[in-house]
């Protein structure tokens, strides 16, 4: 039992990995995982040798899986979709159910009760799988927001109502089946409320700044989460799966000093229970289940791709402001993932318990709605999403890290030339003073994966290190290199003989910011007492020098205690200044001026062949507050 138990989790975990590297949906090697470990080939990992554990487990694991998909859910944007959302997780789940459930009669031939079930279990979508597919396919903001709601939020619907049916088929009677709807509102209902509880409780908790002490945020949330879960389960059985959720959507969107670190917690530990569920699950599915469907379960689930989903979102988009490309990636993109799968061998069990044929077969289509799915929308959902062009637009701005009073002057000019920009920062009152510029801010460690994915910095033609740690800056570019295709990354130089030096920041690809080192703290401090101003130059003379870029550089850094070069504006476009630039006759540099020295510093750029330049569009960001 253990072993099985250890050998599961290193071998999703290894299989995570390696789906990470090999940029494919990790549930598709996960399955694969499962079935070539599993009892019908190798019989490394053999879940029959679980026994009773193995619900427990699954239990768990959905309780945290369903909590940490709720805190990704942005309340605000939730509500902006909510008229879409709302019908595909109530409309939806019928006509999802009942589309099933037909084909399953009309292909499998099987009775009322196992079709029934089987409409049951595949109404869910699931946010262990849409979750990484949209971070990789990087669609429109609506379409994101309503495919991950759904995916959340239809989970414990669809559980309960799979429970519920499981219920009616177990004790069929006169009046089950009205029984069974009150039981749906019971379950739901009581879920909803005991979860809003839980989840300010929780919230609330955290809050305080010495009340949880610092360190035991994260463990403390954890077994909060799970005595939530099965409180629920025991005041109303099957309620734990929605209070949970709710409870997850509350915590989320309630802004508390852990939340950060939470975030990043949960989402570690729901990969792990994800990679080892999944590997446990595939295992328990036997092959000679999955081929004696045949071509009728083919079929099936051809049925609920291509006609149940598509009149699933037909139905409930209709007056809901999507265009004709977005409802049909809609429909493209349904795949199933966990809860599914934990739901099917749930049901299974209790079938075999109670005596009923056919649970073998039910579990196995389940499982092949997953897979099938999962491979076909999964590793087709790019490329549909292209044709369909309902993909984010990328290449748009920039990111830089830092919303304090220097990046927010660079981030004000190069959105003066339609540059997007985002600001990441931990420092509330620069997070603060930001979001009153109008700047898009996101809070949080930018080191970290869950803030660096929420700033969707795949999205932007570069990314800018400008803090005062080099280390810090250097080490930001290197993480949006490995995870995204900036094309442009650039690194602030704060100390002349720092800890980073220029070959390294050219050894990670990146360029200079403003050309050469700065004092940023310095630069900061004017700023602050107004003692800066931004001032345009145009150059004059021809540089034919073929080391132009260095030489240009090198009169700057003569210079650095006075003048600084933010960006250069070339045939209409704006852009951050580098050591890489090699300027050219007509060029535009925006030079950040001590005040005090505003004459000298003019005199010197006169000098050295620049003038003074009105622009057609003014740049509107003078920062000397005695001005």
């Amino acid at each position: 039992m253990a072993l099985t138990i250890s050998l599961a989790l290193a071998a999703g975990l290894f299989a995570t990995v390696l789906a990470q590297h090999l940029r494919i949906p990790g549930i598709v090697l996960l399955l694969a995982t499962g079935a070539i470990l599993g009892p019908d080939l190798l019989g490394i990992i053999r879940p029959d040798t679980l026994g009773d554990i193995m619900p427990v487990l699954v239990g768990y694991a959905v309780a945290i899986i369903l909590f940490e998909g709720g805190m990704n859910l942005n309340l605000k944007r939730l509500l902006k979709e909510s008229a879409s959302i709302k019908r595909l997780i109530t409309f939806g789940s019928i006509i999802t159910a009942a589309g099933g459930a037909t084909a399953a009669t009309l292909f499998m031939g099987w009775s009322w009760q196992l079709s029934v079930l089987f409409g049951a279990l595949v109404i869910v979508t699931g946010p262990t799988v849409i979750t990484p597919l949209l971070r990789r396919i990087k669609i429109n903001h609506k379409l994101e927001t309503i495919l991950e709601a759904e995916g959340v939020l239809i989970d414990p619907i669809g559980a309960i109502i799979a429970i519920v049916a499981l219920e009616i088929v177990i004790h069929p009677s006169g009046g089950a089946f009205t029984s069974g709807l009150i039981d749906v509102f019971l379950m739901l209902g009581i879920g909803v409320l005991l979860g809003l509880g839980g989840g300010f409780f929780i919230a609330y908790l955290l809050k305080p700044k010495n009340l949880i002490p610092e360190g035991l945020e994260n463990i403390f949330v954890l077994a909060s989460v799970l005595a939530l879960f099965h409180i629920c389960n025991e005041i109303q059985p099957e309620s734990g799966i929605a209070s949970v959720t709710v409870a997850g959507l509350v915590v989320g969107n309630f802004k508390t000093r852990a939340l950060r670190d939470l975030m990043e917690f949960k989402e570690q530990l729901t990969v792990m229970l994800i990679a080892m569920l999944f590997v446990l699950l595939a295992a328990d599915i036997r092959f000679s289940d999955i081929t004696d469907l045949g071509w009728p379960g083919v079929m099936t689930v051809v049925t609920l791709m291509f006609i149940v989903r598509p009149l699933n979102v037909a139905a409930c988009t209709i007056n809901s402001g999507l265009k004709v490309a977005e409802k049909s990636f809609l429909a493209w993109l349904s795949p199933r993932g966990i809860v599914a799968a934990a739901v099917a061998s749930f049901v299974a069990v209790a079938l075999d318990k109670a005596g009923i044929a056919g649970s073998e077969s039910l579990r196995a289509l389940v499982f092949l709605v997953i897979a099938s799915t999962v491979l076909v929308q999964g590793l087709s959902g790019g490329l549909i999403a292209q044709i369909l062009k309902v993909k984010r637009i990328t290449n748009k701005g920039y990111a830089i890290l830092g919303a304090h009073d220097l990046a927010r002057i660079l981030g004000r000019i190069l959105r003066s030339g339609g540059h997007e920009i985002v600001l990441l920062d931990s420092n509330p009152d620069s997070v603060t003073t930001a979001k009153q510029e109008d700047f898009k801010v996101i809070f949080g460690n930018a080191l970290e994966e869950r803030t660096i994915l929420r700033a969707n910095l795949g999205d932007y033609i570069g990314c800018i290190g400008l803090t005062t740690n080099e280390e810090v800056n250097l080490m930001f570019v290197n993480r949006v290199r490995r995870e995204f295709k900036t094309s442009k990354r650039l690194v602030a130089l704060h100390l002349r003989d720092g800890s980073v030096s220029p070959a390294m920041i050219k050894q990670a690809g990146a360029s200079i910011l403003f050309g050469v080192h700065c004092d940023l703290d310095l630069w900061s401090v004017r700023i602050r007492r107004g003692l800066t101003t931004v001032t345009t130059w145009q150059l004059t003379e021809n540089n034919d020098n073929s080391e132009a870029s260095d030489k240009n550089n090198a009169e700057f850094e003569t210079q650095g205690h006075f003048l600084m070069a933010l960006s250069l504006t070339r045939a209409d476009k704006i852009m951050p200044f580098d050591n890489s630039i090699a300027l050219r006759k007509d060029d535009i540099l925006h030079f950040l001026m001590f005040s005090e020295k505003k004459e000298e510093a003019a005199n010197w750029l006169i000098h050295n062949g620049w003038e003074p330049v009105e622009m057609d569009k003014p740049l509107n960001i003078s920062t000397d507050k005695r001005n």
